[in-house]
């Protein structure tokens, strides 16, 4: 009888042991279950982000490859050889190699020499112009360094220049009197509207620069703009053709700061053309811009059509007249 209790007691306390095993069996494979699926998710996203295949990564990728090839085609640039340039070989003819012996290399000529020297340089058929080619010490970018001037010449151009004058009827009428090529102000103006400036000179009286200004772009670049500097824009327009076609040279310099001036024929006699280059000189000199200090002439150059030129001497060129 005792055993047969101690058995009973014993399966009564293994009971409470069993369900309290399957009680937790049942909770690790309720707990397996919902941890599963949340791993699984975590596990993806991470090889997701450390993928090699992803869009992104492949530009990167592609990015550096091409930077890799820039960088060795620079460098194989810098390896090779820079080609060397020849220098440029001047040929001269025989004419040209004979007037070239004749000028004296680092010489400065005075104007007197030069002139003089000139009319043997040249080899051309028909008449020659005699031009003189000065570089000044300004910047043309500044308004205040610019040079804009006319010189009358004693002896003239030697060029038959066409005058076209814009005024009022009765000075159009001394206009032509004094050799004007044209002084109708209607036709000028529809001439210059439609592209055709048959005129070498335009004059006008003060009151018809209105009607000029909507043709300033088309004559400003032509450098035929009347303007009251080089005297085309005057009240006596008569008076400025005579001197116009007796000769005056129109003085300016270039946008590197150059003035070339046109101030005879080689026909002309040598003091015909110093009287009309000292003219011009002394223009240079008198209307030197106010913006431009310190040395204001730096080099002066005699020549003619297609001859060498002749280095003047700065100092004696522009030396003023006793």
């Amino acid at each position: 009888m005792a055993q047969a209790k101690k058995s009973e007691d014993k399966s009564v306390e293994t009971k409470p042991k069993a369900e309290k095993i399957a009680k937790k069996t049942i909770a690790a494979e309720v707990t397996e279950e919902i941890v599963e699926p949340v791993v699984e998710p975590a596990k993806a996203t991470k090889t997701a982000k450390a993928g090699k295949k992803s869009a992104k990564a492949l530009e990167e990728v592609a990015e550096k490859e091409a930077k890799q090839v820039r960088k060795a085609s620079k460098q194989d640039e810098e390896e090779k050889p820079k080609q060397v340039q020849k220098p440029r070989v001047i040929t001269y003819s025989k004419n040209q190699k004979a007037a070239r012996e004749q000028v004296e290399a680092g010489k400065l000529y005075s104007i007197t020499e030069a002139l003089e020297l000139l009319p043997k340089l040249s080899k051309t058929k028909f008449d020659a112009t005699a031009e003189v080619h000065i570089s000044l010490d300004i910047d043309p970018k500044q308004s205040d360094q610019n040079l804009r001037a006319s010189a009358p010449l004693p002896a003239g151009t030697g060029k038959t220049v066409k005058i076209a004058v814009i005024t009022g009827e009765k000075d159009a009428e001394l206009a032509k009197k004094a050799g004007a090529d044209s002084t109708s102000a209607e036709k000028i103006l529809a001439d210059i509207a439609k592209g055709k400036l048959d005129f070498d000179v335009l004059i006008a009286s003060p009151d018809k620069m209105a009607d000029l200004g909507r043709h300033a772009k088309v004559l400003g670049p032509k450098g035929l703009m009347p303007s009251p500097k080089s005297g085309t824009v005057t009240n006596n327009p008569a008076a400025m053709v005579e001197e116009i076609k007796k000769g005056r040279a129109e003085i300016k310099n270039d946008a590197q700061g150059i003035v070339h001036v046109a101030f005879g024929k080689l026909s002309f006699s040598t003091k015909d053309l110093e009287s009309n280059l000292r003219v011009v000189l002394k223009a240079i000199s008198a209307n030197k811009p106010a913006g431009v200090k310190g040395v204001y002439v730096k080099t002066v150059y005699l020549t003619s059509s297609m001859s060498p030129s002749i280095k003047l001497d700065p100092l004696e060129a522009f030396k003023p007249a006793k």
